[in-house]
């Protein structure tokens, strides 16, 4: 029997990994499980799989927690260090699921065991300490998976391939909710309609990073983290019905696709099981109803967050934790109506620029304390930024 933690447990992904584990319940035993203000789910879920133990980020909601528990033998905590704490406790695989750079030091402390798998949805780890966190996985022998839908396609792609006969690596991107909107009308988009994702069925962050293309930016960082191939070597293509995940081209001109259903278990359900195949609940895609695949090449005035992606990578250091934090401050504004839809773009280029100068903090040693003062100081210029433009 594994034993395996789910960080994030109640939200898109979390809720899917929990959808396999409970298909085989008599295959895992239940470790940890976290999520943040949605109690009834996680105490649901922890209840139903006999975790040792749930936690909310959300110190205020422990009273509630510790009352939706209350009789089933799980042991209820709350607050970021005991997040930390319950990605600390031993186990065979861990999902790292939550959202943002919050979920960078329970990644790291995963990673920190050894002898353990770390299933890695959290693109924010790689974005903001990616050789922290991978160097931290090999000198404790961890393994790390990815589990965004292109990352995990181009490691099945590369598996049992030479990497130095990689020529390119091709991330495709839906476009989200606005890729066929006038340019001029993408000002007035409301809240409500970059919510709405034309394929994928995910929460409301990553469905407006979708629309804005902030999460194929951050997927470009991604690659070059986890693949170590060259930001020359990256490209991402428009492919509106999300069949194709990503592809690799090699140098003989071949190009190897993945293609799949747009159903987030598939890349779950590859991590889980790896090395192994078994069988997933998963749709069977007919080819021949389906037709065909359209392919197009991204507007980078429509999408200007793939350009300041690029801009990051050529930048180095720790900009990469300064675009994330620039990038969620952003959009908690779009959310919160501090900021139309195409300001969130130009929220992160002001705040690039302005952390750009501040070479002493960007360049120094990659570590959990420095990243999380730069994010720190990137969070502080962006909210600067938007109260700027608010004037």
């Amino acid at each position: 029997m594994r034993r395996v933690s789910v960080l994030g447990a109640t939200g898109s992904i979390g809720q899917n990994t929990l959808d396999l584990i409970a298909r085989a319940p008599d295959d895992y035993d239940v470790v940890a499980l976290t999520g943040a203000s949605n109690i009834a789910q996680l105490a649901t879920d922890a209840v139903a799989l006999k975790a040792e133990v749930a936690v909310t980020a959300r110190e205020d909601l422990l009273d509630d927690l510790r009352d939706a528990l209350a009789g089933s033998g799980v042991t209820a905590a709350a607050g970021a260090q005991a997040i930390t704490e319950a990605a600390s406790r031993p186990a065979d695989w861990v999902m790292s699921a939550i959202v943002g750079a919050a979920g960078l030091a329970p990644g790291l402390a995963v990673a920190a065991q050894g002898n353990t798998t770390l299933a890695l949805a959290n693109k924010e780890s790689l974005v903001c300490a990616g050789p922290l966190l991978l160097e931290t996985a090999r000198a404790a022998g961890a393994k790390i998976m990815p589990v965004d839908s292109e990352h995990s396609a181009i490691y099945q792609a590369l598996i049992g391939e030479d990497m130095d006969a990689v020529e390119r690596i091709i991330i495709t991107a839906s476009g989200g909710a606005f890729r066929d909107w006038p340019l001029e009308k993408l000002a007035e988009a409301t809240l409500a309609e970059a919510s709405s994702h034309p394929n994928w069925d995910m929460g409301q962050r990553i469905t407006i990073d979708s629309a804005s293309m902030f999460n194929k930016a951050m997927e470009i960082i991604e690659t070059r983290e986890f693949f170590g191939v060259r930001p020359d070597q990256i490209e991402v293509i428009v492919h509106p019905q999300s069949m194709i995940h990503a592809l690799v081209g090699f140098n003989d001109g071949a190009l190897m696709a993945h293609v799949g259903p747009p159903d987030m278990r598939h890349a779950i359900g590859f991590a889980l099981h790896h090395p192994a195949r078994q069988h997933l609940p998963v749709e069977r895609l007919d080819l021949a109803a389906i037709g065909q695949l359209d392919f197009r090449a991204p507007d980078e005035v429509r999408w200007p967050a793939l350009r300041l992606a690029r801009e990051t990578l050529e930048r180095g250091g720790m900009m990469g934790a300064v675009f994330n934090a620039a990038k969620e401050t952003a959009l908690d504004r779009f959310i919160a109506g501090d900021l139309g839809f195409t300001e969130m773009s130009q929220v992160v280029a002001q705040t690039l620029d302005h952390m750009n100068t501040h070479c002493d903090h960007i360049d120094a040693k990659m570590t959990l304390d420095n990243v999380g003062r730069v994010d720190h100081l990137a969070r502080k210029a962006a909210k600067a930024a938007v109260v700027k433009r608010a004037g």
